[in-house]
C-alpha cells in the first residue's frame, strides 16, 4: 500500500511526523538474548519469514501499538517451543513500537534500512529528469523524504555486514515518495552455508495507493526494479548465495511481473543456481512442502505483492521444504496487519547439477500462469 492514504493529511504530515523519522542503526547490534546452542545447531534446515507489519505512523494509522505487541508475544510463544523463524524480514516499521517487535520476540541481531537522508547517488536520464518536472506536491512528490525506508532484519544468526540503498528521487511515485524506500542487505553466517547468505529486505512503489496514474507508478516502479538490480550485483560475489524478499507490490499487473521477473532472470545469472519462488513452489508441488499452501498463504500468493525469493548459488542448494503462516486472518477474519506473514523453510545442502539444472524453471510458471513472458 502507499505510505498515506489520503492527500488531505499530506500538510499535517509534514509537521507532526518529523520526530517520528528512525535514525540508522548500527548493524548486527544485539536486540535479545541469545538463541540456544541446540537451536543454533539445527544447520540443516533455514526458516525465513517476510512480513509487512503496517507501522505506519500517525495520524495515517493510529492505535497500532497492541498489535506489535501481540506480533511480538506471538513470536516470543515461537521461540519458547524452538518454532521461530530463524531470519524475519519487516516492511513499515517506520515507528519505534513497530521496531521492538524484534526485541520482545528475541531476536539476537537486528538491521535497519536505510533512514530518511540516505541519498542515491545514481544519474538521472533525460527521461527521467522528464518524469522529475512533472512531479506533483498535492500527491506528496515535492515534500521531500519524511521517513525512512521502514526496512528492519532480524536474525537469531550472526550479521556480518550490511549494505544499504535508497532508491532514487526519480524511481519513486505518489505518496510512496515521503518514505525513503530501497533495500537493505544482510550478510549472515547460517550453519550449513559454504558462505555467509545475502539476505535482502525491500518495497517496492505501490500502484493504485500511491493515488497517481498507472504509467506514472509504473514508470517509477521499473526505475526501482532497475536500481534493485544494480544494487545486487554490485554487492553480490557470484555464487553468493541470496533470499530475496518483502513487499514488491506487483499485484496482478501483467506489465509489473514480466518487468520484475526478467530482472530476477538476469540476477540469478550472476548468483548461479537458478531461481526459487517459495510460494509458488509449494503451490504447484505440494508433495515436497508437506502438503497444499495454508489458506492465509494461497490469499498472499494471489496477492502477488509479498514474495520470498531464493537464488541459492552454485555450490549451496536451498530447497524449498515447507510454508507456514504465523500471521494471517483469525477466526472472525481479522489480521494484525494488513498484510500476511509467511515463513518459508528451506533444507540446505550441498549443491548438484541436477538439481541446478531444474531449478530455474520455477519462477517461469508463474509468469506463464499470470500470461505474461519475461
Amino acid at each position: 500500500m502507499s505510505l498515506f492514504d489520503y492527500g488531505k493529511r499530506i500538510a499535517t504530515l509534514a509537521l507532526l511526523t518529523a520526530g517520528l523519522v528512525s535514525m540508522p542503526t548500527r548493524s548486527g547490534v544485539p536486540a535479545g538474548p541469545k538463541p540456544s546452542a541446540a537451536r543454533m545447531a539445527d544447520s540443516g534446515a533455514l526458516t525465513v519469514m517476510t512480513y509487512n507489519v503496517e507501522g505506519l505512523p500517525w495520524p495515517i494509522r493510529f492505535g497500532r501499538q497492541a498489535a506489535f505487541r501481540q506480533m511480538g508475544d506471538r513470536l516470543a510463544a515461537l521461540r519458547r517451543e524452538g518454532r521461530q523463524p530463524h531470519i524475519v524480514l519487516l516492511q513499515e516499521a517506520f515507528t519505534e513500537d513497530a521496531k521492538s517487535i524484534g526485541r520482545q520476540a528475541g531476536y539476537a541481531f537486528t538491521a535497519d534500512g536505510p533512514g530518511s537522508d540516505l541519498r542515491s547517488t545514481a544519474a538521472p536520464t533525460p527521461a527521467d529528469t522528464a518524469f522529475l518536472r512533472n512531479a506533483s506536491f498535492f500527491a506528496g512528490e515535492r515534500s521531500g523524504k519524511l521517513l525512512g525506508s521502514g526496512l528492519q532484519i532480524l536474525s537469531d544468526y550472526p550479521i556480518r555486514s550490511v549494505r544499504r540503498m535508497a532508491f532514487p528521487d526519480f524511481a519513486c511515485a505518489g505518496f510512496d515518495c515521503l518514505a525513503n524506500k530501497g533495500a537493505l542487505l544482510a550478510m549472515i553466517d547460517v550453519p550449513g552455508s559454504p558462505a555467509p547468505v545475502a539476505v535482502v529486505d525491500a518495497h517496492l512503489n505501490s500502484r493504485r495507493a500511491s493515488h497517481v496514474d498507472d504509467d506514472r507508478s509504473l514508470y517509477a516502479y521499473r526505475r526501482q526494479i532497475d536500481a534493485l538490480a544494480a544494487f545486487l550485483t554490485a554487492n553480490l560475489r557470484p555464487d553468493t548465495p541470496l533470499i530475496l524478499a518483502g513487499d514488491f507490490n506487483v499485484g496482478p499487473r501483467p506489465s509489473r511481473l514480466s518487468y520484475f521477473l526478467s530482472h530476477l532472470r538476469a540476477i540469478s545469472g550472476h548468483v548461479g543456481g537458478g531461481v526459487h519462488d517459495a510460494l509458488r513452489t509449494c503451490e504447484t508441488a505440494p508433495g515436497r512442502c508437506g502438503g497444499s499452501l495454508p489458506a492465509d498463504a494461497a490469499y498472499s500468493l494471489k496477492r502477488a505483492r509479498d514474495w520470498e525469493i531464493v537464488m541459492p548459488g552454485s555450490r549451496l542448494a536451498m530447497d524449498v521444504a515447507g510454508i507456514s503462516v504465523p500471521f494471517g486472518h483469525d477466526a472472525a477474519g481479522e489480521m494484525l496487519s494488513d498484510h500476511v506473514g509467511y515463513v518459508a523453510r528451506y533444507r540446505l545442502s550441498a549443491a548438484m547439477s541436477a538439481h541446478l539444472d531444474s531449478a530455474g524453471s520455477r519462477l517461469r510458471e508463474r509468469s506463464d500462469q499470470a500470461g505474461c513472458t519475461a
